[in-house]
């Protein structure tokens, strides 16, 4: 099983802020979801084959809580990394101009200045995937990343265009589970609330 999980909150997050390649640890809230979700992994039934994890703080310190927790070590993976938002970076969410928000919308391949589109996203994140699909299909590999990875691989996973990602909520501490069978991966579950 594929177990993909959106890093604890920070202060950025709690601001509405887009949070992209910007760098800020996990604020009290982050820090206690981190904790939360170590608990509930180190509670699971297996130890998972791998831990791996985007190599920005928000994910690290997640990643590490459960590594610590399930006794693996994590292993960095910038595939793993937030979508770029290049000069919107740390932009309040209603402050980006509503024709900007209609053509990220309608165009997989637009990108904000400096920044990255979900096409390219989607690219990356598969090939992150598919060095993984060999452990997830025998065991748990927890994924600790941001929302526009996971959903990306969620896209993947349903055999979807990246247009679906605009249709998703992925609160922070959200959990996603892909089933890696003989016939291709499935949807187990999106978006579970283990940290409360």
């Amino acid at each position: 099983m594929l177990v993909l999980v959106r890093h604890g909150r920070t202060e950025a997050n709690a601001s509405g802020l887009l949070l992209g390649h910007a760098d800020p640890r996990l604020d009290d809230e982050g820090r206690r979801q981190a904790a939360a979700l170590a608990a509930a992994f180190a509670d699971g039934p297996a130890r998972p084959a791998r831990v791996v994890s985007s190599p920005l703080r928000r994910t690290m310190a997640t990643a590490e809580a459960i590594g610590a927790a399930v006794g693996v070590e994590v292993e960095p993976d910038r595939a793993w990394i937030e979508l770029d938002y290049g000069e919107l970076d740390g932009t309040p969410l209603a402050q980006v101009p509503a024709a900007t928000w209609a053509t990220w919308r309608a165009d997989p391949t637009f990108a904000p200045p400096g920044g990255e589109s979900l096409a390219a996203l989607r690219v990356r994140v598969e090939a992150a995937l598919a060095g993984l699909l060999a452990d997830a299909a025998e065991r748990d590999v927890i994924v600790v990343s941001h929302v526009s990875p996971i959903k990306a691989a969620v896209a993947w996973a349903l055999g979807v265009g990246d247009a679906i990602t605009w249709r998703m909520f992925l609160g922070t501490a959200g959990v996603s589970r892909i089933a890696i069978g003989p016939h291709g991966p499935s949807l187990h579950s999106f978006n579970e609330r283990l940290a409360g």
